[in-house]
């Protein structure tokens, strides 16, 4: 049994354990700080696959990895051992194919006490390397292994040749909504009791995209398995989104000026990248100013929807479209393509979008134009994976022209209500299998002292961060206004999906998520850097000229703004977090 001693964080009115009013009636009491990791040396690793034995799992390999074998951000990662297996190989009676959990560990040879599940992005499908760099945060100078973690990642269920049609298989979906990282983890431990002599004193869960999702998920279901979660950029209602994307991208028909292979539209021609320049610089007149300094940054996010109006604001073209301005019915695409989608009963399917000038990245246009029409993202996501029954037709999972097909006839009031629905032996509905089971409570991560932190770019354009703050402040309403005390969110101003854009979006989450859960020290704010040139870590193209290249920001814990104060308006300690 674990040890833990008592601290106050943030519910320092509940002076020892005197009652304080919660969301749901009871009384509350302090919440319990778990003890730090204790440090310990790899024992074994070698002979892991003869001595290692677990229900259903075949280790495939294990290599003990040199010093300076890896590198990240130009230092080497220390001595480690890689580990490869599978768990849970079947034979599908539904397609014939063969599945199993493919996984990577990696075993620092000095090890900090602790465990990380790396969360896969998209449809997962590929055993990346587990070193913890792809969970969140524009070029990480320092991973979870470098950090002494132990890594795993896998490829949740299922292998790249058979996405995205392992969504004929019940069991690979589950797998890959939930149930891999149900499988893995006590495994994980195991091996890593086999491979220290004990199991990690803490457990930490991580990913951006899918993999945030995975974190969020894990958060709900496996709340006695983690002590940590930290959520990028999550896709916690990922078959809503999908759909709702793929619900506008024929909004954009009015305006398209041309045709691309095999006369597809070329959606992007409706707002090129000029004229996304010239709606950021139009919401940047409006809204830049509101945080006490004009610095390309909008920090009061919410405060800008209250005062930018894309009708109003954007410059009008007067005669026809040079790059300096936008059509009026440009406008009116672009504002109901920022709205929330809604079926003709009125009911909202997916949040809308705040206005960023992070609109003008390349990413933006990547999800909302392209990747609606690409097979490997929203068409076959939504006909095979979410969809109960899946679509029978396979050839759209090949075939780029039957994808884009699929996309442009897309009807929201036919294909919405299939990623709620059941059929057959698909007894989970994509909603069920993908998304947070209660969505609004977190007793068990709660209770037992672990801690939650999201990470969300103001300008993503496939998961909006609208809807997650919508999603905490739920959370806040049920914890009496006190959900801070094991969940914050963090926005990143100017940020796409995951990274990018006019941003200051290279931070170290996961250090201050350790911090919290280990020694009790609430995240009010974590200092983020422009990665300009010389970025060790890779340098983000997308940044202003004028921008220091080593910026840095504060990003303040919701619904706190970083507002400017005095001083070097390229440095952090310049801004204080405040309503």
């Amino acid at each position: 049994m674990k040890s833990i001693t008592l601290g106050l964080g943030t519910a320092s009115a509940c002076l020892l354990l005197l009652a304080c009013g919660g969301g749901d009636g009871a009384s509350e009491t302090v919440l319990p700080r778990l003890s730090a990791a204790q440090p310990g040396s790899l024992a074994r690793c070698l002979d892991l696959a003869a001595r290692f034995s677990f229900p259903s799992t075949r280790i495939l390999s294990t290599e003990l990895v040199p010093s300076g074998g890896l590198s990240n951000a130009g230092q080497p990662v220390g001595e480690h051992c890689r580990v490869t297996g599978k768990m849970n190989e079947r034979v599908s009676a539904v397609d014939g194919q063969t599945y199993a959990i493919g996984f990577e560990m990696r075993l620092p040879k000095d090890w900090a006490g602790r465990f990380l599940y790396q969360g896969n992005g998209g449809t997962d499908g590929v055993v990346v390397l587990a070193d913890g760099a792809s969970i969140g945060s524009g070029g990480m100078l320092r991973h979870a292994l470098q950090m002494g973690m132990a890594v795993i990642s896998s490829d949740a269920g299922h292998n790249a040749a058979q996405n995205p049609l392992f969504g004929l298989d019940p069991q690979a979906r589950l797998d890959y909504g939930y149930k891999a990282v149900g499988s893995l983890t006590p495994m994980a431990k195991a091996l890593i009791q086999a491979a220290y002599g004990k199991e990690p004193d803490r457990s930490y869960i991580a990913g951006t995209s899918n993999g945030g999702r995975h974190a969020m998920v894990a958060a709900s279901r496996y709340a006695t398995l983690y002590d940590g979660v930290l959520a990028h950029s999550p896709g916690f209602n990922l078959p809503r989104s999908a759909v709702a994307n793929l619900s506008n991208v024929k909004l954009w028909d009015t305006v398209v000026t041309t045709r691309v292979v095999n006369n597809l539209p070329d959606y992007e021609s409706a707002l090129p990248a000029s004229e996304r320049q010239v709606v950021a610089n139009a919401i940047l007149a409006r809204c830049d100013a509101l945080d006490g300094l004009s610095d390309g940054l909008v920090q009061d996010l919410e405060g800008c929807q209250k005062v930018f109006d894309p009708i109003r604001d954007i410059p009008s073209c007067s005669a026809g479209r040079d790059g300096s301005c936008l059509t009026a019915t440009q406008k009116t695409v672009l504002a109901k393509v920022y709205e929330p989608v809604r079926n003709s009963a009125g009911d909202t399917l997916y949040s809308g979008f705040p206005f960023d000038p992070g609109i003008a990245q390349v990413g933006w246009a990547d999800w909302k134009f392209r990747n609606s029409l690409r097979t490997a993202r929203n068409p076959v996501s939504v006909g095979y994976i979410f969809s109960s029954p899946p679509r029978a037709d396979l050839s759209m999972a090949t075939d780029t022209n039957k994808s884009a097909a699929f996309a442009l006839s897309f009807n929201l009031e036919t294909e919405a209500p299939k990623i709620f629905a059941t059929s057959g032996i698909y007894t989970e509905s994509g909603m069920s299998f993908m998304t947070l089971p209660n969505p609004f409570r977190f007793d068990t991560l709660r209770e037992r002292g672990g801690k939650m932190m999201v990470i969300h770019g103001a300008a993503d354009p496939i998961f909006s961060v609208d809807d997650t703050l919508s999603w905490y402040r739920n959370v806040n309403n049920n914890y009496g206004s006190q959900a801070d005390r094991f969940t914050r969110v963090f926005v990143v101003p100017g940020m796409g999906h995951s990274r990018g854009g006019p941003a200051t979006d290279q931070y170290d989450a996961l250090t201050a998520l350790i911090d919290w859960v280990e020694a009790g020290k609430a995240p009010e704010r974590l200092v983020a850097m422009a990665r300009g040139a010389g970025n060790v870590g890779g340098v983000n193209t997308e940044l202003p000229s004028t921008w220091s290249a080593t910026r840095t920001r504060p990003l303040c814990s919701y619904p706190l703004v970083a507002r400017y104060q005095s001083g070097n308006p390229e440095l952090a300690e310049s801004f204080a977090c405040k309503f």
